[in-house]
């Protein structure tokens, strides 16, 4: 193999960073050490049975166009492989039975599977012309090589995207309360931040509704810890209903709740806001949950619901102010446990 093409090889693999800008490169090469005017990778779809043109390169009148299909059983690459024959210069001999070919006119063909370290066969590698050409020990070599570099990339792609989705995966878990499912004490306070530049960039106000949940330890001790479980997990269902879809729902812990939301402008009240959530939260919770086989009557919660001026409370002391509130209405109301029906 020339120095040459070794040195764009290592130059290419140097700086390319993605399948389709390394592939493109290789074709090109591959096409001036062949001398075959289309190149091409393809993948097959073993499930669908098709073979997939996935890059090419065309540069006289044979044309192989990106994204063209057609069954894998009729393609050349496939009779190549069963009859391990990966070159043939009278195609319309060796294989006259391939419509694809002859309505392409192939007269010369040159494939090599990609096969991943799994053993599992990716696609092939492939350049072709329409005319007679002969095959070199350089462009074999060259052909092989290329289809390696290609494998590894793809396991490459493979395990980052893996990896991606695991940290996805675990991002996602580290900001969610596994029990009901919704935003937990962390997700939460990264929210808030959110919702607080977004409120002082708007001068609006913060709407924030501190839900604590009345008599939980007694659901819990009298009816059992998976009936208080299901219990939680219906009130966070309805919790999660309220508010728009901007709205911050989640779980700060044990049996307290909260919702945020973007409120006002600064200089109108917000009396009809909070009094209309606080209203909305009342009448979701309260009223009917069925906990596997047994069914009670909840009366409702403590909620404290207040308007936070974003730039003079920061998130620690808006849910503070807004816990404090909770308390006021939870001293102040008439104490009502639930109710069995069943």
């Amino acid at each position: 193999m020339s120095d040459f093409i070794l040195a764009r090889v290592s130059e290419t693999l140097s700086k390319t960073q993605s399948l389709e800008s390394l592939v493109h490169q290789l074709l090109e090469m591959l096409e001036m050490v062949t001398e075959m005017e289309s190149t091409y990778l393809t993948k097959i779809d073993n499930d669908a049975r098709l073979q997939h043109i996935v890059y090419s390169r065309n540069t006289k009148q044979l044309t192989i166009p990106e994204g063209f299909s057609l069954p894998w059983g009729d393609s050349l690459c496939k009779r190549a492989l069963d009859d391990g024959c990966p070159f043939s210069n009278d195609v319309a001999t060796m294989w006259g039975d391939c419509e694809a070919a002859k309505a392409l006119g192939i007269t010369t063909y040159l494939s090599t599977p990609v096969q991943l370290a799994d053993g599992s066969l990716y696609g092939t590698l492939c350049a072709a012309s329409n005319a007679k050409k002969s095959l070199s020990v350089r462009g074999e070599q060259v052909l092989h090589l290329f289809a390696g570099l290609i494998a590894r990339t793809i396991e490459k792609e493979h395990l980052v995207n893996q990896l991606r989705e695991a940290n996805a995966a675990l991002i996602a878990h580290s900001y969610t309360d596994a029990l009901t499912g919704l935003p937990n004490r962390r997700a939460i306070f990264d929210n808030l931040s959110a919702l607080f530049s977004q409120a002082r960039n708007r001068n609006h106000y913060i709407i924030i509704a501190f839900i604590d949940l009345d008599n939980f330890k007694v659901i819990n001790d009298q009816l059992g810890h998976e009936a208080g479980d299901q219990f939680l997990i219906e009130v966070g269902q309805r919790i999660a209903q309220e508010g728009d879809n901007n709205a911050i729902a989640g779980r700060l812990g044990g049996d307290e709740f909260l919702i945020a939301c973007l409120g006002g402008p600064l200089d109108e009240p917000q009396k009809l806001h909070l009094a209309s959530l606080k209203k909305s939260l009342d009448k979701s919770i309260s009223g009917q949950y069925v906990l596997g086989k047994i069914h009670i009557f909840y009366p409702g919660a403590s909620i404290g619901v207040i308007e936070i001026n974003p730039n003079l409370t920061d998130e620690d002391g808006a849910l503070r102010a807004a816990d404090e509130v909770m308390y006021q209405v939870k001293n102040n109301k008439e104490k009502k446990t639930f109710q069995r029906l069943d």
